[in-house]
């Protein structure tokens, strides 16, 4: 019989631990004790605290930014997950010296203070500066779409929100008439009486919230020529619903500017819609501000910085913008692919892309339909007339036609299958049928900064340039949103959600600084 060591779990033990001896050089956590310790200015936080006379002491605003973004490193950004980490592992019991914050403590100071956020994300960027991590020749622009603490199932327009009001009114009713024919035929079926008076609580409740809400808000226009109403929220009208690789969301999209050395993160900003290029400009003048106020740079881009962002920031406004502003931007159109020899071949060796689970489908295209540009008239290959819904300028100063085919045309083609991406029932008596769009020859002439940038992009200069985006600013996701977990925002309301976007800003960019800066000088 071998001879073991003998061993007990049931005994107590006490272990002597210096706190300092767990924060060892070279980690993340010893970066930020070293920074929130030596470098950054906490006083902006000191306002907020009104218990210099009386009242209990507070928890040093110090101890809680280092648990905070040591747990968001670790992808943990539950307040009560946080507390118990400061309960139970000894990294956070050293950082936090074996304190243990509540978590709405925690929760309060995350939510409750975005502008001294944004203040920290500065005194960081600036420290990048010092040490030579911002090479400030080419910044990345991109966008993150992630999920925020609301539900997409209170979206809709005014109109939808109402027609869904009535729907729960009408739950209402029916519910109430079987509670009240249960309580005429004196029948003692006591769980079946609940079930109706629980819901007819909860869809009372649903019914007072979007009232209220109906009541109390106006609808939210879209940006744009076109002041088009988008899908509201009830729970966080700042919010977007968004169409992302995954699915639908309802939540923000975080975007960041990339610098082109070492990627670090130069502006982080939330912005509560799914389309990116209204977002270039407010991006572009941020950065300009902000380099200007900690005297990195006095305007960074007349020193020839160049700016590139992928091709959802591209449309006539913001290449007019760039042109006017002198910035040496590179932002190409959705066809600059097609204009390049080299992918010619692109399509016959690999095939077309296509989602996952999804086999391709033939469908019409609009160069199948005939158009009649002088009588501004359609014909489907059918042979069927559409009809002329609208004739508008695009963003880009096109001169355009919409079509849209007759529903009951369309109900009953024998080519719907191969016209219509979702091919309409001959019961279904709602939808619209095929639509189409043309762009004629109009008053105005192709767009003069559209094709500016399309001469820039083109040129071998620009590809080259171009060909270093997705190496800058994509990585930058992938290590929040993979390598971190920080993929989806536990917060409501834009300042709110920015603020947290700019903490995950942060973390990215202390990490560069532990493994490219000089954080002991």
């Amino acid at each position: 019989m071998p001879k073991f060591k003998p061993y007990n779990y049931d005994q107590s033990t006490m272990i002597v631990i210096n706190f300092s001896d767990q924060l060892q050089p070279g980690t993340f956590e010893f970066a930020v004790h070293h920074l929130v310790d030596t470098r950054l200015d906490l006083s902006i936080f000191y306002p907020e605290y009104k218990n210099d006379d009386g009242g209990r002491p507070a928890y040093d605003p110090a101890l809680l930014l280092k648990i905070i973004l040591y747990a968001y490193s670790k992808g943990v950004t539950s307040s009560r997950e946080i507390q118990w980490h400061c309960e139970t592992n000894i990294i956070f019991k050293a950082l936090s010296c074996d304190t243990v914050p509540h978590y709405t403590t925690i929760a309060a100071f995350v939510s409750e203070h975005p502008k001294q956020i944004e203040h920290l994300f500065e005194q960081i960027l600036l420290i990048c500066d010092q040490q030579g991590l911002l090479g400030k020749t080419l910044f990345a622009i991109d966008g993150c779409k992630m999920p925020s603490d609301a539900s997409k199932e209170w979206s809709g327009t005014f109109q939808e929100l109402a027609a869904k009001r009535q729907k729960i009114k009408r739950r209402i009713r029916h519910h109430l008439k079987e509670h009240q024919r249960l309580d005429s035929n004196d029948t003692r079926d006591d769980a079946r009486r609940q079930r109706h008076e629980q819901a007819i609580a909860s869809l009372t409740q649903a019914h007072e919230k979007i009232d209220q809400f109906l009541k109390s808000a106006s609808p939210r226009m879209g940006q744009g020529k076109r002041k088009k109403e988008v899908k509201s929220n009830i729970t966080d009208n700042q919010s977007c619903k968004m169409t992302t690789s995954k699915g639908t969301i309802q939540g923000y999209n975080g975007v960041a500017t990339a610098d082109g050395k070492h990627q670090i993160i130069v502006d982080g900003q939330a912005f509560g819609e799914g389309q990116e290029h209204h977002t270039l400009k407010p991006v572009l003048e941020t950065v300009k501000v902000r380099l200007r106020r900690l005297n990195i740079a006095e305007d960074i881009f007349e020193q020839g910085t160049i700016v590139t962002a992928d091709t959802g920031y591209a449309n006539e406004a913001n290449n007019r913008y760039l042109h006017a502003q002198g910035i040496n931007a590179y932002i190409p159109d959705n066809q600059f692919r097609q204009r390049d020899p080299k992918f010619t071949t692109q399509k016959t060796k690999y095939g077309k892309r296509k989602q996952a689970g999804r086999q391709p489908r033939q469908q019409f295209s609009a160069n199948e339909f005939q158009l009649n540009e002088k009588k501004k008239t359609c014909q489907c290959p059918a042979g069927n007339g559409l009809w002329l819904k609208s004739e508008r300028e695009d963003e880009n100063g096109n001169h355009k036609l919409f079509f849209e085919g007759r529903l009951t045309d369309c109900r009953r083609c024998h080519l719907s299958a191969y016209c219509m991406r979702n091919p309409i029932s001959s019961h279904d008596r709602k939808g619209t049928g095929r639509q189409v769009s043309f762009i004629v020859s109009g008053p105005k002439k192709e767009p003069r900064y559209t094709e500016w940038m399309k001469n820039r992009v083109d040129s071998e200069r620009g590809k080259e340039i171009y060909s270093h985006r997705m190496s800058v600013v994509e990585p930058v996701f992938a290590n929040i949103g993979s390598n971190k977990k920080l993929n989806r925002f536990s917060l409501r309301g834009k300042k709110k959600v920015q603020g947290q976007w700019q903490l995950y800003c942060i973390v990215h960019n202390i990490e560069k600084l532990a493994n490219y800066g000089n954080l002991a000088a």
